[in-house]
């Protein structure tokens, strides 16, 4: 599969995963799996083929590791809009955290802290290089630190998905190193 196809096939996966599965009449369960079949045969009768080799594929390949497969069962990992619940345990996060940001919305950071808007849950890079690349599909990327272990210690729950991103329900501004 060439690169465009993939990421193609990437945000179509993507969109109806996590956000609108219903446009393509496909159900989630609880967890956020669906059936590969069933996920298949809707994308073709909604007039976008995939194979079962794309997929397999694009799984296996896609570096950001955004579905896990099961079986033959496939889910996002995260970033869902949707209801669902991804049943991960809680877990002890690393010192700190980070979060790719622009500069528009640090007012409201400042004041607010990361909360996760539409999704269920602020998503934390273990690392800067990657809150960089999620900061600068938004544009010109700032890196916020979040001070992870503090938070946890206050009682906050981390949990961590399949592909390493780590998800808290919200993070409030005094637990961010944020420079004046």
């Amino acid at each position: 599969m060439d690169e465009r196809r993939t990421v193609k096939v990437s945000k179509y996966l993507s969109k109806h995963l996590r956000h609108q599965p219903e446009r393509i009449g496909i159900t989630l369960d609880e967890n956020g799996w669906v059936g590969i079949g069933t996920l298949l045969s809707a994308a073709a009768s909604h007039g976008f083929a995939i194979s079962r080799a794309e997929l397999d594929h694009l799984v296996t390949v896609n570096d950001k590791r955004r579905f896990a497969v099961d079986g033959d069962r496939i889910r996002a990992n995260q970033g869902h809009t949707v209801a669902v619940d991804l049943d991960l345990p809680p877990a002890e996060p690393p010192a700190y955290l980070y979060h790719g940001t622009v500069a528009r919305v640090m007012d409201a950071i400042r004041a607010e802290g990361l909360r996760p808007m539409t999704r269920h849950h602020v998503h934390l890079s273990p690392d800067r290089e990657t809150a960089t690349r999620v900061g600068a599909r938004r544009g010109r990327p700032l890196v916020l630190t979040v001070d992870a272990g503090a938070m946890h210690r206050a009682g906050h729950v981390f949990r961590v998905s399949a592909n390493g991103v780590w998800l808290a329900d919200a993070v409030p501004p005094r637990f961010l190193l944020l420079r004046d």
